[in-house]
This record gives structure tokens, C-alpha cells and sequence, in this order.
């Protein structure tokens, strides 16, 4: 192994371990019986789901004309990300035994459901679990808007200069803008990607979904009315999305392009928790995060069942304690200030330091 070190722009250097440590969990996990699937779990989900976005689609037909239907579109919203995260499980095989039916129903609940692209989730989403917060190599870290690495912040220009000596703090306010920003990548890449499995099932599925969503709004609401629903809509949408995934790895230990480190230490170090105090705190958060505040368990086993989740943690944590192995672990309200924390010292790349007063004075014309 290389003596190659997880970065950390926050801290530190974190050295990798031993190659061996996953297959020593995994073997701890499998005799534990936590690999086996939870389908009655996903049924109740499910379930659940499905006769809340009835009441919902039934509440907007009662409503009619009436501004009361923006709590209907916030409703929409929290409900969609739900099935995203439904969605989410099904790529990573959690939900059923055969490939091709979870391939099945991801597809169904991303295209018709949520309205996005299933493949360019699986496309992005893959090369993101393969290298977690590695530079030049883990999609979720590039430059969107939003810098996660101070040279993409230094790079910035003009208004987005601007917006990114700012980030943390625009933080969830951009993330309003998230939503329809999921949308349009994600018909982009149908149009432009070279090879897209299943793409004119997923042109025609989508464009369905969207013709329908539209024209059931502007046909019951009137225009301005229609266009809020969907901006209230869009906007619970992107930021309960966006802050479902942004404690998982943002300000965590980043990876040199080139390192060579071992799965677990790659998997661990660059992932955080987000835990409450009590366990039925912990559910709570589960189902609130679709399972993704136990994100280094979920980097080391994406097929387990989110309901196994909690179980396997404590396995995880418990091995780390006894090799010495960093595990993050952070409240919801600290895995927050932490992103935006880490937000703003990445922003900080993009300020000219003649910008302060005091400094300005000596500037060289």
C-alpha cells in the first residue's frame, strides 16, 4: 500500500489502514444476519408513501382556487424526495432479490414519480460510491454553483465570485434552486450522453410525468397560482434533497486523485453520521433521511436494507473504537454548521485579499 494520505482540507493528514479491515466487518455483519433483505419493510414504506401522496393529489382537487394549495405543493415535495430515496434503494439492489426488478422499479419511481433521469442517477450516483470525495474522480464534489474545493473557488468570476465568498451562508437558499436543477441535468444527460441504457423509455416516461404534473396545475389553478405551486413545490423538493446529502461527506477528509487506499479507510474516514441521542431518535432520522444518516454503513454495504442499518452501525463503530479508526459521528444541527462551515473556508479561496480596507490602502496601481 502507498503511504498516500486522505487530506483533509480542514485538518490533518488521516493515514489509510489495513486493507484487510472489510472483510473482517463484512465477515462480523454477515454473522450478525443483517445482509438478508427487509421487503416487508419497503412494503409498509411503500405503502405509507403511496396513501400520502393520495391525500395530497386529493387535497389539491378539493382545495381548488385557493392559495392553501401551496401547503399541497411543500406536501408534494417532501413526499417526491421520499420516493427518491425509494428510488435510490432500488439502484443499490436493497429493496429486491433480481437486478433487473429493482432496475424496474427504480426506473418507475425516478421517471414517472419523481421525474427524473434513473440512468444519469446510476451513472453519477456509481462513480460517486466507487470514489467517494476523491478529487478529479467523485462527481459530487465538482464545481456546481457551489465550490467544494478552493481551486474551483478561486477560479470564480463576477457574480458567481461573488456567491461563492458567500456559500455557506447561501447555502440552503441556493439549494431552493436544487430541485429544478436535478430536473434539467438529468434531461441533459438523456440528450447528450453518448450511451444511455433504456433512453427513449426514459425520454418518453419522463416527458409523460411532466406533461401531466403541468397540465393538471395550469388546468385547476389559476396561471400565477400555478406557477407558485410549482415554485414552492421545486423548492422543498431541491433543499430537502440537497440537505438529505450534504452531511454525508461535505467537509470531510478529501482523497488525492492518485491515492491508493484501502476500500474501508476510503469508505470510513470520508463519510459522517448523522445521529440523535436515543434510538428511537435514530429511526426517526432513518426514515427522515431515507437511511443516509448511516452513511459510512450505507458506502460500505449500498445493497443493505436501510432498516439493517442501525444494527450494522453499531458492528462499524465498534470495530473503528478497537483499531483506532476515525468515525464520524455528528447531531443534525452540528453535521450543518460543519458543511457550512467548510462552505465558507473553501469560499474564502475566492476572495482577493485587497479586499479588506485596511489592505487596500497599500495596493499597488
Amino acid at each position: 500500500m502507498s503511504s498516500s494520505s486522505v487530506l483533509d482540507p480542514a485538518g490533518p493528514s488521516v493515514k489509510p489502514g489495513d486493507p484487510k479491515s472489510f472483510f473482517h466487518v463484512k465477515k462480523l455483519v454477515g454473522d450478525a444476519g443483517l445482509i438478508q433483505r427487509r421487503r416487508g419493510h419497503y412494503v409498509g414504506i411503500a405503502t405509507v408513501l403511496t396513501v400520502l401522496l393520495a391525500g395530497t393529489v386529493a387535497g389539491f382537487f378539493l382545495l381548488g382556487d385557493s392559495w392553501f394549495q401551496l401547503l399541497m405543493a411543500g406536501a408534494l415535495g417532501l413526499l417526491l424526495t421520499q420516493f427518491a430515496f425509494l428510488a435510490h434503494e432500488a439502484a443499490h439492489r436493497q429493496i429486491l432479490a433480481s437486478h433487473k426488478r429493482n432496475d424496474k422499479l427504480g426506473q418507475f419511481l425516478a421517471n414517472i414519480v419523481v421525474g427524473i433521469s434513473y440512468q444519469w442517477w446510476m451513472n453519477k450516483h456509481n462513480k460517486h460510491h466507487a470514489t467517494p470525495n476523491t478529487i478529479g474522480k467523485d462527481p459530487d464534489i465538482e464545481w456546481d454553483t457551489i465550490s467544494f474545493q478552493p481551486e474551483d473557488a478561486k477560479r470564480q468570476r463576477g457574480f458567481l465570485k461573488w456567491i461563492t465568498e458567500r456559500q455557506g451562508y447561501l447555502f440552503f437558499p441556493l439549494l431552493t434552486l436544487e430541485g429544478l436543477n436535478l430536473h434539467m441535468q438529468s434531461i441533459k444527460y438523456l440528450f447528450q450522453a453518448n450511451r444511455v441504457k433504456n433512453r427513449k423509455r426514459e425520454m418518453t416516461g419522463i416527458a409523460l410525468r411532466i406533461a401531466l404534473y403541468l397540465a393538471a396545475i395550469f388546468y385547476f389553478l389559476p396561471v400565477g397560482m400555478a406557477f407558485a405551486f410549482i415554485g414552492v413545490q421545486l423548492a422543498v423538493f431541491g433543499v430537502y434533497m440537497g440537505a438529505s446529502f450534504a452531511p454525508n461527506h461535505k467537509g470531510m477528509p478529501m482523497v488525492p486523485e492518485n491515492a491508493r487506499i484501502d476500500f474501508f479507510s476510503r469508505q470510513v474516514l470520508t463519510g459522517r453520521n448523522v445521529m440523535a441521542k436515543s434510538n428511537w431518535g435514530n429511526r426517526i432520522l432513518s426514515h427522515v433521511y431515507g437511511g443516509l444518516n448511516y452513511q459510512v454503513e450505507h458506502h460500505l454495504f449500498p445493497s443493505m436494507p436501510r432498516a439493517n442499518l442501525a444494527a450494522v452501525s453499531k458492528i462499524v463503530r465498534e470495530y473503528c473504537d478497537e483499531h483506532q479508526v476515525p468515525y464520524t459521528i455528528a447531531s443534525v444541527r452540528e453535521s450543518y454548521s460543519q458543511v457550512i462551515t467548510y462552505l465558507n473556508k473553501v469560499g474564502l479561496s475566492a476572495r482577493d485579499p485587497f479586499d479588506c480596507p485596511l489592505v487596500s490602502g497599500y495596493r499597488i496601481v
